[in-house]
């Protein structure tokens, strides 16, 4: 028997050998964009609103010295819960903003068409509750959205309302794996307003990955497209690439923003209850297909419970954000972005191997004319140097 277990055991040593000494993917960094040099420890978890139009709201524990620029998460349909993006809340929190997390869908009881409209009450409520709060203390002039699946198409749609006064206009639209446009009123979906009406200072940027980028990559392209008064300087079409260099292995799927954390749960946050119902007050609800959860829909928010945070969130959304944000409200564009190195970079596996790097490129977007770079011009010397050069080599063949 013992000479029987001898050879498995050896086969079992040689398999397991090489995933010991498999490189590990980089960490956190420990300070800069993405990095962990956090301003606060704890952060402040609360609800303002209504159990059902209510928005959670995150911010640190100290008392600023300024106001707070506001991050607006826009979550996928289904993905109702924070904790779900939980380890990203917690980074942009402890980083010294205001986030809003607009719960703009009730599971099973409210239609996509109907998101725009209810994101824009919640935020504009949430806002006005907010306004004199010493510790939460929003700066409307500085506001970003992030958007996943179909938060992308729902960010796109404030910014575009920004004029109604609603929702203030911001300044960065960061949105990852955009997805759920409808395309008529009647298909499944966000119908997108009119986005030609967005403040050409926005900066926009879209990530999709590599492992399900053919129907986000459609959604952005659309979306940049649409919002043509937004210069193509200002717009960057990006993609997060997947690397099996080492262990475990970096995946960019339509589920990698998730990073789950416990402490973040909805179910520990209370939301104020909501109002006793008038019993004169006629009941209009009706429900419609488009309320429930398609299959992907539910694998999504299933895989979103499962992620954990990785290089991918620290490196490829985390640090990608904080840098756009810090040049959105500097006035920067796009394009210093791109050429900024430290942007598109994932670090290094611990053998020393280089992450594969993002991808950042300027879209080109229909009904924008790019201007003509310079001609190159062949010969740069003036024309004594030329003179010099021909009388050099007549000498030579004499």
């Amino acid at each position: 028997m013992r000479r029987f277990l001898l050879p498995v055991l050896v086969l079992g040593v040689s398999v397991a050998a090489p995933w010991a000494q498999a490189a590990t993917p980089p960490q956190q960094p420990e300070q800069g964009p993405g990095g962990r040099d956090y301003k606060v420890t704890d952060v402040v978890k609360r609800g303002v609103g209504t159990a059902s139009a209510g928005t959670f709201v995150f911010h640190g524990s100290d008392a600023p010295a300024r106001a707070r620029p506001v991050v607006i998460f826009l979550h996928s349909w289904g993905a109702v819960n924070p904790a779900l993006y939980g380890g990203w809340i917690d980074h942009l929190a402890r980083k010294g903003h205001l986030v809003l997390f607009p719960r703009f869908q009730d599971v099973n009881r409210s239609r996509p068409a109907d998101a725009t409209n209810l994101a824009e009450t919640l935020i504009e409520a949430a806002l006005a509750e907010l306004a004199n709060d010493p510790n939460a203390r929003p700066d409307r002039e500085r506001v970003a959205l992030i958007g996943h699946s179909a938060g992308v198409p729902l960010a796109l749609n404030l910014a575009a309302g920004a004029g109604s006064g609603k929702v203030p206009s911001p300044k960065l639209i960061f949105g990852l794996m955009a997805g759920g446009i409808a395309s008529n009123e009647k298909e499944r979906g966000i119908l997108l307003r009119d986005l030609s009406t967005i403040d050409p200072q926005t900066l926009i940027i879209t990530m999709s990955g590599d492992r399900d980028y053919l129907p986000a990559d459609r959604a952005s392209r659309l979306i940049l497209q649409q919002a043509s008064a937004v210069p193509a300087a200002r717009k960057l079409f990006m993609r997060a690439a997947s690397d099996d260099h080492g262990f475990p292995t970096i995946t960019a799927t339509l589920a990698s923003p998730g990073s789950l954390r416990a402490d973040y749960d909805a179910a520990a946050i209370k939301l104020p209850p909501d109002p006793p119902r008038d019993p004169k007050q006629r009941n209009t609800w009706r429900w419609s297909a488009d309320m429930a959860l398609s299959g992907p829909q539910t694998i999504l928010t299933q895989q979103l419970g499962n992620n954990v945070t990785d290089t991918l969130d620290y490196l490829a959304f985390w640090k990608t954000f904080d840098m756009a944000l810090e040049a959105a409200f500097a006035g920067k564009d796009a394009s210093a972005l791109a050429r900024d190195p430290k942007f598109v970079d994932m670090g290094t596996w611990s053998d020393g191997w280089p992450v594969r790097r993002l991808s950042a490129q300027t879209p080109k977007v229909e009904g924008q004319k790019e201007e003509p770079g310079p001609r190159r011009r062949l010969n740069m010397a003036p024309p004594e140097t030329k003179q010099g050069l021909s009388d050099f080599i007549g000498k030579l063949r004499s």
